[in-house]
């Protein structure tokens, strides 16, 4: 199992929070549930992006990300044309690989399908929330059951770039479970969030 680790002011944290970037977004964000349907989109989008690279990379762009493409809004990103493809390759603020860019469009059009059908995407994601007692300890996965049938299921409706582990990674940051190491200051917060959400269904 993978300790906590003692932060700048002492208090223990997850083990990969420490640096300056990471910790505010550790303490403030990481694991804390969102049913808001345009920060789903734009965390699933972020973190196809992040696929073969490290999160902190992403993480430092995610200002340029938001305006690149227009907040990830699904409406707008999903009207997206060739025009938008060639200004986002010329973009040096945010990671111009062209696959993941034509596969966040295609996904906002994904995603505005999925919320008609389920009534909204968060209803959707969370209805993929796994059971406690299907967790191991914190930290000590790249993937689960949940995420695995996650992938399957978005991937049958024609997303991409989401596989099982970029999949269980947004699980981790959306508080779909609570991923925080045992000791973390941060893990009683999120626990305490996640009780008093009621999941959209």
């Amino acid at each position: 199992m993978n300790a906590a680790a003692p932060g700048p002011d002492g208090l223990p944290r997850c083990p990969w929070s420490l640096s300056p970037d990471e910790l505010p977004y550790h303490d403030a964000e990481w694991g804390f549930p969102v049913a808001d349907d345009q920060r789903l989109f734009e965390k699933v989008s972020l973190e196809a992006f992040q696929s073969g690279l490290s999160w902190r990379t992403i993480l430092v762009k995610r200002p340029a990300f938001r305006t690149a493409f227009a907040g990830f809004d699904p409406q707008a990103v999903a009207a997206f044309d060739d025009g938008d493809v060639a200004r986002l390759l010329a973009d040096a603020g945010i990671v111009r690989h062209r696959g993941k860019i034509e596969a966040t469009i295609n996904n906002a059009a994904r995603a505005l399908e999925t919320a008609a059908e389920h009534g909204s995407l968060a209803a959707y994601l969370w209805g993929f929330e796994p059971a406690a007692a299907d967790l191991a300890e914190p930290q000590t996965l790249t993937t689960s059951p949940a995420a695995i049938a996650l992938s399957k299921d978005l991937k049958k409706r024609g997303w991409k770039f989401v596989g099982p582990t970029t999949i269980f990674a947004f699980m981790q940051a959306m508080g779909l479970v609570n991923d925080h190491v045992t000791g973390c200051v941060v893990r009683a917060e999120v626990a305490a969030a996640r009780a008093a959400l009621t999941p959209p269904r």
